[in-house]
């Protein structure tokens, strides 16, 4: 089985989702008055003045300025967090305070005095604290006001909130982190030549056992189990002995399957996602849709073929969304005659003869169809549909190139009808089952 192509374009897709499903964390905004308190003692706003903002329980920082009257006010911030207010202006001595946790309190006041306009760091700050120096003390500020009751409830009924957020957050990084790391991993091994199929599949199922519902990874297993299960049947067909024959079909078998339901899974998670949704990127959600249509179409022609024979009627129908989906009109009548095929390998004769009136209505000389629906008819058994039969296998082995390994078996059983039910084929013939034309 050849890997799908559209699986190697899925890993850029996988991790714009991934990086767009962390929780919003909330946000909050510091504001307040700068005077500045001249030599004959004299206090006014400062105009321009410089508020220089640090984050000092992680690396950020923030910058604004006073309007006309000294105001200033800074949105946007997070929420958690300790932090420095740095205040400078020209003409001015600097002031700050620090220490500051916003969940408590949102304004801060600031007094200047003459001095010579530096503006410092936070280094240079981190310093004067170090040697003694003080924020308020150093160069006034508003103490901070009492917290009501209320005030009280509402702050840690928030900061509650932001914590679980955090959490959540901290558990979204790290399945980004798995998922990002096994996908690539396993990509590489699925598309190794040879393919590692035990190594890809591990990798998938450690991403999935994070991230149960990642489209992308339900996908890339259910195309990986099926690739190996192929492999293992193939080598049971050589094995010497029926146990070892049986075992490795067996194991192919539970691949199979197992690689339908995971596919079945993803295309129902796909189709329940909102294309239009907040942080949703429309390409890679068009990718994983057609992705796992087509690998739940493909595993469903295995399942019917080697498994599950009663699968067939899900088969056809997944099969068919496929088909609508593909605007290649060789893509499509290369699934729909790999659907009749699956059919007819499980034993589901009346729905691969139907498939094929289908396809021969729309095209009468279509060779998979003329062969599928000869071939489905002669096994029937019931003679009354022999020459039927045999008009749909002539038209197919007269049509067919010698380079086609289906010809012979084809051949045989036209040769068949020919010599033990003595059914010649009619060069005109009338209207085949179901009231369609005959070829």
């Amino acid at each position: 089985m050849r890997s799908n192509p559209l699986l190697r374009t899925l890993f850029a897709a996988l991790l714009v989702a991934a990086s767009a499903v962390a929780a919003s964390a909330q946000t909050t905004q510091v504001n307040g008055t700068v005077t500045m308190k001249q030599a004959d003692g004299t206090v006014v706003p400062a105009a321009g003045a410089q508020i220089d903002i640090y984050r000092t329980d992680i690396k950020a920082e923030f910058h604004t300025k006073t309007d006309k009257k000294g105001h200033y006010i800074h949105a946007g911030l997070p929420f958690v967090g300790t932090y420095t207010v740095v205040v400078s202006a020209p003409g001015a001595s600097p002031n700050y305070q620090a220490k500051l946790r916003f969940t408590q309190q949102t304004q801060y006041d600031f007094e200047l005095r003459p001095g010579d306009g530096s503006r410092p760091t936070l280094e240079d700050i981190a310093k004067l604290g170090a040697a003694g120096g003080g924020s308020a003390a150093a160069g006034g500020g508003a103490a901070p006001r009492s917290e009501s009751k209320e005030d009280k409830a509402a702050r840690e009924a928030r900061e509650k909130e932001i914590a679980e957020v955090s959490k959540k957050n901290e558990e979204i990084t790290k399945s980004n982190e798995v998922v990002g790391r096994v996908f690539k991993a396993g990509n590489d091994a699925l598309f190794a030549n040879p393919p590692r199929y035990d190594e890809a599949i591990s990798n998938y199922r450690e991403g999935l056992a994070a991230r149960p519902e990642e489209v992308a990874l339900l996908t890339n297993l259910a195309e990986a189990l099926p690739q190996r299960a192929d492999s293992r049947f193939n080598a049971a067909v050589k094995e010497a002995t029926p146990e070892a024959k049986t075992q490795g079909m067996d194991a192919a078998k539970k691949d199979w399957a197992e690689g339908a339901d995971l596919a079945s899974k993803a295309v129902t998670l796909v189709k329940a996602a909102n294309p239009a949704g907040a942080n949703v990127n429309a390409a890679g959600y068009e990718q994983n849709k057609k992705a796992a249509i087509s690998v739940r179409a493909l595993l469903l022609r295995r399942v019917v073929a080697k498994v599950d024979p009663s699968k067939a009627a899900d088969a056809v129908a997944a099969n068919q969304e496929y088909a609508d989906m593909e605007t290649d009109a060789a893509k499509k009548a290369k699934i729909k005659s790999e659907t009749m095929q699956a059919l007819f390998d499980g034993g589901s004769t009346d729905l691969a003869i139907a498939e094929a009136q289908k396809a021969l209505a729309e095209n009468p000389d279509n060779p998979d169809a003329n062969r599928i629906l000869g071939l489905a008819l002669f096994a029937t058994g019931d003679k009354a549909k022999f020459q039927e039969a045999a008009n749909y296998l002539q038209r197919y082995v007269d049509k067919a190139p010698d380079t086609d390994g289906l010809k012979q078996s084809a051949k045989e059983a036209l040769d068949y009808l020919k010599t033990a039910e003595n059914v010649k084929p009619e060069k005109a013939p009338a209207r085949p089952t179901g009231g369609r034309r005959r070829p």
